[in-house]
């Protein structure tokens, strides 16, 4: 008697089969993208980090243009605890790259990282990376004309990534993007409006005594170093500012700015 093909057994195995199959197609396609893929995460990054110099705008620039203007920075490793850059000799014995380096990945890595807690979390990031990578323009003399920092923190519904950019002072403001959150359509995600970005160049984040004084007021952006809030968005606002305090502050870039960008 010739067995049922719609006996449970067969149909395991044709299911069974289906699986195998849709596994080596999902596991082909994922090799063969990846080179693609991080391509792409390059290229938005970089053109992030264009956009915080000001140096790039979506309405006149395209994707093609980001090589060739990105080529005006050096990426160089800062070892963000003893406030200088890494050596050649320091980043080849951590095995470290520049280029390569992925700042989130090293947020969740404790030998890359730091626990954070209480006063000193004031970004609500949990961890910060002992390491980061910054970008730098420099002139024929090898001063500083602009200098993009990386910056992260917690806003209304998670954590906020972007770049900040700098003038050659370290304290002048050339431009902010953010590249990654969470935050509310319309109300929080407003952080991502060129409207709204656009009140940050030309703002210091230090007072005269050395200390961040840059703020995110409700009705405000009058001052030196203000921006307007945003409308509706308290706690998203109130994430920004925490942001800028504690990555230009004593546990993020602050010493390193004082000892190699200012002087």
């Amino acid at each position: 008697m010739s067995s049922n093909v719609n006996s449970v057994q067969n149909t395991l195995k044709v299911a069974l089969g289906l699986c195998v199959v849709c596994s080596i197609v999902i596991s082909t396609a994922a090799v063969v993208l990846k080179p693609m893929q991080t391509a792409n995460q390059i290229l938005d990054r970089n053109k992030n980090i264009l956009i915080a110099a000001g140096l790039f705008d979506p309405a006149i620039n395209t994707n093609a243009d980001v090589s060739a203007m990105f080529a005006e920075f050096t990426p160089k490793m800062v070892d963000l605890d003893a406030g200088r850059y890494l050596t050649a000799d320091e980043m080849q014995q951590l095995g470290l790259n520049p280029e390569t380096y992925d700042q989130k990945r090293a947020r969740n890595d404790p030998a890359l990282s730091d626990a954070l807690s209480g006063d000193d979390d004031v970004a609500s990031i949990r961890r910060r990376p002992r390491y980061a990578t910054v970008y730098v323009i420099e002139n024929a003399s090898g001063e500083y004309e602009s200098l993009v920092i990386p910056v992260n923190g917690y806003g209304l519904w998670g954590i906020m990534y972007g770049y900040l950019a700098l003038e050659s002072d370290a304290n002048t403001v050339r431009g902010i993007g953010f590249y990654e959150h969470q935050e509310t359509p319309g109300l929080g995600g407003e952080i991502s409006n060129p409207r709204w970005q656009a009140q940050w160049p030309g703002k210091q984040v230090y007072d005269d005594s050395g200390d961040v004084a840059f703020s995110v007021v409700k009705g405000g952006g009058a001052g030196t170093n203000q921006v307007d809030a945003l409308s509706g968005a308290t706690l998203t606002s109130r994430g920004v500012e925490n942001m800028i305090e504690f990555w230009l502050g004593e546990r993020g870039f602050g010493p390193f700015l004082r000892n190699e960008v200012q002087g």
